[in-house]
């Protein structure tokens, strides 16, 4: 099953976050973002207007409530930065990864 196929797990906290290989591992399976200093994943999606991009916030918006996994956007005219991390243990679980698959599938090529 692909990362995005799959649904966010909500983090109760006590588990370690991701490291080592299978942190690289999971990074190998979303396209462009960046892993920054092991702690959480930023992209940037590009856009020709100000308003495409901001459709694409709402849509993103719309994932993050179905699943539970809330992402700092930043909207900028024809530009959206995203970082994503897992608050409760202040690093990246597989749900960030999940999460990013799913803002790719959103992004229109």
């Amino acid at each position: 099953m692909s990362l995005a196929e799959k649904h966010c797990v909500p983090c109760r906290g006590g588990v370690p976050p991701l490291g080592g290989h299978e942190l690289e591992m999971m990074q190998s399976q979303v396209s462009g973002w960046e892993v920054v200093n092991s702690h959480h994943l930023a992209k940037t999606f590009t856009f020709p207007d100000f308003r495409t991009a901001l459709d694409f916030v709402n849509r993103v918006g719309a994932v993050a409530e179905e699943e539970g996994h809330h992402p700092d956007l930043c909207l900028s005219w024809g530009k959206v930065e995203i970082t994503t991390w897992t608050h409760k243990i202040d690093g990246l679980t597989e749900s960030d990864f999940i999460l990013a698959a799913k803002i790719d599938r959103l992004h229109p090529k």
